[in-house]
């Protein structure tokens, strides 16, 4: 089987409209890892992925009289993109199904190569089975984005261009897979070339078909697939390339999303380049794979397969790669509901930079305040923890917990019957580490806070909001307390936001 596949890779014709890609030495990242770390960056082709390769070298070996009735691809972005584009080159009539979730950078640049797009469903599962049903009732030609053997042979071309460019041992490569298509072609040129290289497959946590069917030593279909990584949210691979893959996959991996949206930082950080999280999907497994092994052969290479990301996911992305590179923790932490708690909270965490510090006045007796705090790594996130049980605070990690990192986080607040005499005030001071805990400190014991919130946004500002419970007779005195904080604020006591939602 891996001869058939050799030949075919090399008799594909992909560098029509494909380019050889750099492999890149990862400079931080290897010398973070100490490791020798390379980046086949497949993210500079022309469509920003590897894609094209596969999907050119099926179409330009169609017969004339297949070519003549159209081609019909189904598609969450990047192959359309090499469909597309290949239709465009040969002067082929194209339809491309989408799913509804694809992202809109994708589904804009398939536009404008000139193919229809029709968008059906909520994964390219779903896309695939009404694209047959187009297909068969309009006579075209379907052209599969991995189940193929042209396909498997284009795609396999990396593993022919790493070989040729690595000018030293190759000991493992780490290969995102969706449906197979890479994983099966990289495998097949690498094992039948240079077979003392392991090939590692990568997926994430919520859409490993791949993994569940290596395991099973047959294809299972999932029900569900995570649309996160949304260009290897499959949910059953192909028949080929499972073949190959029982084959060719020394060992598949799993990762988060958290570990992915680390893994695009890492590769932002040598690179300058944003992933799309199945671009970073291999260097996340990389990484993992290297912190769970002993013995770690010293030079590795991920394949970085797409960069068609929508910008306003990098919000997202941004907030939870400290999370995935286990920067950052969340913590609930109870303080007395005293004057002065809040100053000796600030005290034990003075010399750490605060990413939120969310808090609303709920109760007469204690205060849960929602915190997240920078960190060098999981060791010191729990020496912080360590430090405030040990001042008798009630400290709970989130750090893990979905619901904190997805909702609870910009939900901390609601109306308090509590909050008696509040008077709401906006800050702005220069955003620097400990700048926060200054403020903090700086408060004036005299008046309760009955609401705090505050977010790192990664400006050169920061911004808080704080309610104080002021008697009216201190009013002036408040005013005097606040000018002497050099900050510059304004009073949104009459906010009408506040006064439905807080007040």
């Amino acid at each position: 089987m891996l001869n058939f596949y050799l030949k075919k890779i090399l008799n594909s014709r992909v560098y029509d409209v494909a380019k050889e890609t750099p492999l890149d030495f990862a400079t931080n990242l290897s010398q973070r890892l100490n490791k020798n770390i390379y980046l086949k960056r497949e993210d500079t082709q022309p469509t920003f992925s590897f894609k094209i390769r596969g999907a050119y070298n099926k179409i330009v070996h169609l017969p004339f009289k297949e070519l003549k009735k159209g081609i019909i691809a189904a598609s969450a972005g990047n192959h359309a993109q090499g469909v597309s584009l290949a239709a465009s080159r040969l002067n082929v009539k194209s339809t491309i199904v989408m799913p509804n979730t694809t992202p809109r950078v994708k589904i804009e640049a398939v536009k404008k190569l000139g193919s229809k797009i029709i968008t059906k469903g909520d994964s390219y599962s779903e896309a695939f089975e009404y694209a047959n049903k187009i297909g068969e009732n309009e006579n075209l030609v379907f052209i599969h984005p991995f189940d193929d053997d042209y396909v498997i042979a284009g795609q396999g071309t990396i593993g022919m261009e790493i070989l040729r460019q690595s000018a030293c041992p190759i000991d493992a490569i780490f290969v995102a897979v969706g449906g197979g298509g890479l994983v099966s072609g990289v495998g097949a040129y690498i094992k039948a070339v240079r077979p003392s290289i392991k090939i590692v497959g990568v997926q994430t946590e919520d859409s490993d078909a791949m993994y569940r069917s290596l395991k099973v030593q047959k294809r299972i279909k999932l029900n569900h697939v995570g649309l996160f990584s949304d260009g290897t949210a499959v949910k059953q691979v192909g028949e080929k390339t499972f073949k190959l893959s029982q084959i060719v996959i020394d060992e598949m991996i799993l990762v988060n999303t958290d570990e992915v949206c680390a893994a695009i930082k890492d590769i932002f950080e040598d690179t300058r380049c944003i992933q799309e999280p199945a671009g970073a999907l291999a260097l996340a497994g990389l990484k993992k794979w290297t912190s769970q092994k002993k013995n770690i052969p010293k030079n590795l290479i991920a394949i970085t397969c797409g960069a068609n990301l929508n910008f306003d996911r990098l919000r997202f992305i941004s907030e939870r790669s400290e999370l995935g590179e286990e920067k950052e923790t969340l913590l609930s932490v109870t303080l007395p509901e005293a004057r002065g708690s809040f100053l000796k909270f600030c005290g034990l965490i003075k010399n750490k930079n605060l990413t939120e510090f969310n808090y609303r006045i709920s109760n007469e007796s204690s205060a849960n305040v929602f915190v997240g705090v920078q960190v060098k790594n999981k060791v010191e996130g729990k020496a912080v923890m360590g430090t405030l049980r040990k001042e008798g605070f009630l400290v709970t990690d989130l750090t893990h917990d979905e619901v904190s990192k997805l909702h609870i986080r910009h939900m901390v607040g609601g109306r308090s019957s509590l909050a008696v005499n509040e008077r709401l005030y906006r800050f702005e001071f220069p955003e620097r580490p400990g700048a926060l805990i200054k403020f903090l400190s700086s408060m004036n014991n005299s008046w309760n806070i009955s609401l705090f919130h505050y977010r790192n946004h990664g400006s050169d500002t920061g911004r808080i909001l704080v309610g104080l419970q002021v008697p009216p007779g201190e009013i002036k005195s408040l005013n005097l307390f606040l000018k002497s904080l050099g900050y510059n604020y304004t009073n949104e006591t009459t906010n009408t936001a506040y006064n439905l939602f807080l007040k």
